[in-house]
């Protein structure tokens, strides 16, 4: 697995709201890309699903897909979705903005990373 900041997600409802990493690590958006495009016919929430088939459909980002599982018992939807970590992001201006000490004003310009007060 690489030190990149892009990610792989499934984000699934399984009596609580989950988000599950599945890759880390990815070095550029096109590698996440091409990870995610590669586990949408093979990733599933539960090793207990007995699958009888699977819909596959593409956000119009084409950067997220959602994935319904139709088992024997159940169906399953979740999605799966690329990330970058905005502190290290390749774009700059994002990465500049995340790193700002907090603060009200900083907060409206882009999302941040944080590590609260007295840690």
């Amino acid at each position: 697995m690489g030190s990149g900041n892009w990610v792989v997600t499934a984000e699934y409802y399984s009596d609580t709201y989950r988000t599950e990493f599945i890759r880390r690590g990815l070095e550029t958006k096109d590698e996440a890309l091409k990870a995610l495009r590669a586990v949408l016919h093979t990733y599933s929430p539960s090793k207990n699903i007995v699958e009888k088939r699977r819909r596959v459909y593409r956000f119009a980002d084409q950067e997220s897909y959602l994935v319904v599982i139709k088992g024997k018992l159940t169906e399953w939807e979740c999605t799966l979705r690329i990330a970058e970590l905005v502190s290290d992001s390749s774009d700059p201006a994002v990465a500049t903005r995340a790193r700002r000490d907090g603060g009200a004003a900083g907060a409206a310009d882009g999302p941040q990373d944080r590590i609260p007060p007295g840690y």
